[in-house]
Parts: structure tokens; C-alpha cells; sequence
């Protein structure tokens, strides 16, 4: 982004009365150009909200972050430099760079790491925060060549390497990625010396635009993705299995097939991160079935569900496969080597992100194998995600014998022996909750996400309450499949916040829910702040069984349930309960 384009956009006629989000950046530089950059693409992720960034005293680094809670910002953006560390690693401070004062500087930035590792800790209790690691070039401080990297250097960077190193465990902390930046922003085209020593700013625009961009990356993130679906011949393998056999496909180095291998390599770590991952093939269903016998395979049949295999259209395959799966469509990337099948499934599934492999393009794989990174990107792999691909699987055991018996019967729910654990303890704040409202779409009260800092200010107030809910059967576990949040003040119970997972349906779960709410609070009608969703079909079906005013809901009204009303058309529940109780 160029600063006149940064300009055109703040210039832009956004709405005056939005909701506010504001952010705080803390830098120890003058701010100029990089909070221009930074409102500017917070603006565009965000085009009905008011973006406010506010920011910081001059030169005070970790002053800036002691004060930053007291600002009450949805997240905090950390930009720290050499000078940070010791105002000599800068160009601005006049002082004596001599050889026999350098471990003096190297004590002094590694006790000041310390004392912005515990402003951070401190600060990121309230505010989530992203942080930049120094991103200038030092000055000539060391006697050595340029071209020389000497112990002076070596032993600053495992100062700060060992600084981010503790903070990133922190749950609300996270470190923009410096490979990244450096292709976005060469590291030789970032310190404008004039600028800095002029006005303090120390950036080339270039690089400040660089550094918005990532920050705001972070700080907004995209909702990931939550399955691929593969094609087979010239993409999990090269070679076409019909016409080579299944032991004349390959994916190794011999045969200049590598990159396939780097392929099978990342769906199986998304398989281990929790992305469900399937198959779309034109093929002979036995060859396939004897290629996946192969055992030097790194993406085995085990991690695959399902395998839809046939002669037919691809398009009728990724239509089965949603339908296992039971996720919308623009959750789910298709990967195939031929722009036909692309086309063809793209026009009868829209919102499917196609991608080609493109086959015999080594460096061209390599960025799609990137890309696919970023769209399938979390920042921590849950319990939940080592069981999801069993969940599903256990999923479509259950429709299966529900088609049957012709639906979910009592005396199937009741022979399942499901348990449901639920927690109503908002401190420690449990991540899960989070997670499930931003990635829910079809069982969700109103569609609304909420950001990370928004989402830990509402569980500060006395008011608010938070219900999570696990389940599992004689099937297997589920994990933690349900958030309820709302608040419960002068006898009224008012619930803002209501997902299910579709892995969930069919077990009456979300009656539960409200069972758990009414005996809970004691309250004999609970308000729900409802809004239909062109996605959330399951809710809305849901609430006709309750309230007759749905249909007219638009009107800003709480849907409301009585208790009397709940239990007259509440089927037989058959869960065991137990309440998790964090001392």
C-alpha cells in the first residue's frame, strides 16, 4: 500500500456513528507514517467500525506498555527496535562505540529485555498483543566488517531470541513472522536516516506499509479453513494411476517427484492440526484402493475421510463430501492439476476456493504449499483437533444408522450413554470458547464474531457468564462442542452468544443447553439476542420450536423463552452430567 492509497482510504466517507475499535501502538519511535499505514488497513478489514489508534509517549517503550491496560484497547500493537534495547544500538543517541564498551552494551540490553519481557507479561493479561522484533540494521557499533558477523552481534540477537522465545508461550502474544517481512520488505530498504533523525521516525514508507500490513494481519486474522479436498493423479502423486500401476506413481527424489512428497507431507501435518482432509478422484476405486497400501505413503487412508472415488463429476464428489463433513462450503479448499475439473467445480460449488497444483512447477508448488499454510492457519492445535477427523467419521456412523431406524431415536441416544462435562469458570479463560464462536456458522445465535480483546473485556464484567460444554459417547469423545455467554443481572438472564458444532447435531445438545441455563441461574425465562443469518438454518429451526415471533425477530427484540414453555416441548435427554469445577 503507497501512502496516497493509505490517504484515499481514511479519506473515505466511513460511518461516523460505528462501533469504535480501538488499538493501541506502542513504539519507541515517533509513530508518523506507520499509523497511517496501520489505521488504514484496520480500516479496511473493518469497514463498519470507527478505528481509533492511540499511542504512546516518545522513546518510552515499556512506560508505553504499562499504560496501554489503562486504555482499554482491543488489542496492542508492540513495535520494538535495537534502540529499544540501549538508545546506542540506535542512530540518534551521541555515545562512545568502543570495542572494550561493547559487553557493557550487551549487559545493559539484556537487562532492559528483561524488564519489556515483564511489561509485556503484564500487558498482555488484558490486551492481546502483536509484536515486531527489531526489523532496522544495527549501526557500525563493532570494530568487524560489515560483511562480518562477529560475537558482538550474535550474542545481541540471542538476547532478543531468547526474549521472544519466553513471550511466545504467552497465550496473548504474538511475533510477526521476519521471514515474511523480509520479502515484503527487504532488510537493506527499511532505515531512512534522515527521517529519523529529523522527526524520530525511522522507517522508509515501503517498510512502514510492510510492517502495517503484518501487524494488522495479526491483529484481524481471516477465519482458517477447515477442510482440503485433493485430487490424486499428477497431485498427492505424479503419474497417472490407471496407466503406471499403483507402485509406478511416485512422490521421491529418483524420479524428480519430489514436491509431491513435500505435498502428502503438509495435509498430513493439517491432518494432525485437525483439518479434515479428503479425497476427490476420477479413478478405479481398487487401484486407488491399492495405491493406499503402499506403505512408504505419508498421507495414509487413515487420515483421509472421506474417499470419494467414481467417474462422475468432481463437483458431485465435493457435494458428498460437504455433506459428510457438514461444513459450508467457503470452509473448504479444493486442490486438483487440471483448470477443467477447477472450473467445473467452482461453477456448482461458488464458494469453494479452488487452487491448481501445479504440476511440474517445483516453485510453484512450493508457494501453493505456502498458500495453503496461511489458509489453514492456527495459533494452537486443541484437544479437540487430534479427535475431530474421529468425530466425523463417528458422525457419519450415526447419520448412517439414524437412516435406518428412519431418525435419532430415544433408544438410540439413550443406548449411546452420551455424557456432557460443562464448566461455567471464566477464569482461567479457556481459548476453546473463542475459537468455536468465530469458526461456528450454522447452530450460532446470531453470527456475530467477536475479537480476542473484545471477548476477554466481556468476561471481566461481573455480569457476564460463560458455559462450555464437552461431550462424548460409547462412540468416542467430541470434545468441546458448545459456548453459551451472556450476562445474568437483577434476576434477568440474557444470552449474547450461542454455538454449537455441527459435529454436535442430532444428540440434543442444545436442549441440554437451555436445561443447564434454567436450573443454573434459578430464572424461569431467558432472553436470547437473535438474528437470523443466511448460514445459521439450525437455529432458527431450533427457536420455531420455541417462540412464535421469530419470523419477526428483525425487529431488534429478544427472542424469549419461558421455562414452562422449554420444558412442555423438550424431548427426553438422556445425558449424564458433570460440572468442572477450576479452584
Amino acid at each position: 500500500m503507497k501512502l496516497i492509497e493509505a490517504l484515499q482510504i481514511l479519506q473515505k466517507d466511513w460511518p461516523s456513528n460505528g462501533e469504535a475499535m480501538a488499538v493501541f501502538l506502542a513504539c519507541g519511535c515517533t509513530p508518523l507514517h506507520l499509523e497511517t499505514f496501520l489505521t488504514a488497513q484496520l480500516q479496511t478489514r473493518y469497514p463498519g467500525k470507527r478505528i481509533i489508534v492511540k499511542q504512546g509517549l516518545y522513546g518510552d517503550i515499556i512506560g508505553n506498555l504499562e499504560r496501554m491496560p489503562a486504555e482499554e484497547p482491543e488489542v496492542g500493537m508492540v513495535v520494538l527496535e535495537w534502540s529499544d534495547f540501549d538508545p546506542r544500538l540506535g542512530i540518534r543517541r551521541l555515545g562512545r562505540w568502543r570495542p572494550e564498551g561493547l559487553p557493557e552494551i550487551l549487559d545493559s540490553a539484556r537487562a532492559q529485555a528483561e524488564r519489556i519481557r515483564e511489561a509485556i507479561e503484564r500487558t498482555s493479561q488484558t490486551v492481546p498483543l502483536v509484536i515486531s522484533q527489531p526489523t532496522l540494521p544495527l549501526p557500525p557499533v563493532c570494530y568487524m566488517s560489515g560483511g562480518q558477523t562477529g560475537g558482538f552481534d550474535l550474542r545481541l540477537r540471542d538476547i532478543v531470541g531468547a526474549f521472544c522465545a519466553q513471550l511466545e508461550t504467552e497465550l496473548n502474544v504474538k511475533f510477526i513472522n521476519s521471514q515474511r517481512l523480509d520479502r515484503l520488505s527487504p532488510p537493506a530498504d527499511r532505515l531512512d536516516v534522515k527521517s529519523e533523525l529529523y522527526s524520530g521516525f525511522p522507517y522508509r514508507l515501503p517498510h512502514a506499509s510492510a510492517m502495517a500490513e503484518l501487524l494488522s494481519d495479526l491483529a484481524a486474522p481471516v477465519a482458517a479453513k477447515k477442510g482440503l479436498i485433493t485430487d490424486l493423479d499428477d497431485t498427492l502423486w505424479r503419474g497417472i494411476l490407471g496407466d503406471e500401476g499403483p507402485d509406478g506413481v511416485s512422490w521421491d527424489l529418483d524420479r524428480h517427484s519430489h514436491i509431491h512428497g513435500l505435498y502428502q507431507q503438509l495435509l498430513r501435518s493439517l491432518s494432525d492440526a485437525g483439518v479434515l482432509i479428503a479425497v476427490a478422484s476420477k479413478n478405479d476405486p481398487e487401484l486407488v484402493e491399492q495405491a493406499f497400501k503402499r506403505q512408504d505413503l505419508i498421507l495414509q487412508s487413515e487420515h483421509l475421510f472421506p474417499m470419494d472415488v467414481h467417474w462422475g463429476p468432481k463437483s458431485d464428489s465435493i457435494g458428498r463430501i460437504l455433506g459428510e463433513w457438514n461444513i459450508g462450503a467457503d470452509s473448504v479448499v479444493f486442490v486438483d492439476d487440471s483448470p477443467m475439473e477447477l472450473a467445473e467445480v467452482k461453477s456448482a460449488h461458488p464458494d469453494v476456493e479452488c487452487l491448481q497444483f501445479p504440476t511440474d512447477r517445483d516453485q510453484a508448488v512450493y508457494s501453493l504449499l505456502e498458500q495453503l499454510g496461511d489458509l489453514f492457519a492456527k495459533d494452537r492445535v486443541s484437544e479437540e483437533d487430534s479427535i475431530r477427523l474421529a468425530s466425523v467419521r463417528q458422525g457419519s456412523t450415526l447419520r448412517e444408522a439414524a437412516e435406518k431406524t428412519g431418525g435419532i431415536s430415544d433408544e438410540f441416544l439413550e443406548n449411546s450413554e452420551g455424557k456432557v462435562s460443562v464448566s461455567f469458570c471464566k477464569e482461567p479463560l479457556d481459548p476453546r470458547g473463542l475459537e468455536l464462536v468465530n469458526k461456528t456458522n450454522q447452530f450460532n445465535l446470531n453470527g456475530r464474531r467477536i475479537r480476542e480483546g473484545e471477548w476477554s473485556s466481556n468476561m471481566k464484567k461481573a455480569e457476564s457468564f460463560l458455559l462450555l460444554v464437552a461431550y462424548e459417547d460409547k462412540y468416542g469423545p467430541l470434545g468441546k462442542i458448545a459456548v453459551v455467554t451472556g450476562a445474568h443481572q437483577s434476576g434477568a438472564l440474557t444470552v449474547k452468544t450461542w454455538v454449537l458444532s455441527c459435529r454436535a447435531f442430532s444428540r440434543r445438545i442444545e436442549y441440554k443447553c437451555l436445561e443447564l441455563l434454567f436450573e443454573k441461574f434459578g430464572v424461569d425465562e431467558i432472553a436470547f439476542d437473535f438474528e437470523a443469518t443466511p448460514r445459521n438454518g439450525p437455529m432458527q429451526e431450533f427457536f420455531t420450536k420455541f417462540s412464535e415471533r421469530l419470523a419477526s425477530s428483525g425487529d431488534g427484540k429478544p427472542v424469549r423463552i419461558s421455562k414452562d414453555t422449554f420444558q412442555t416441548n423438550c424431548p427426553r435427554l438422556f445425558h449424564q452430567t458433570k460440572e468442572l469445577i477450576v479452584a
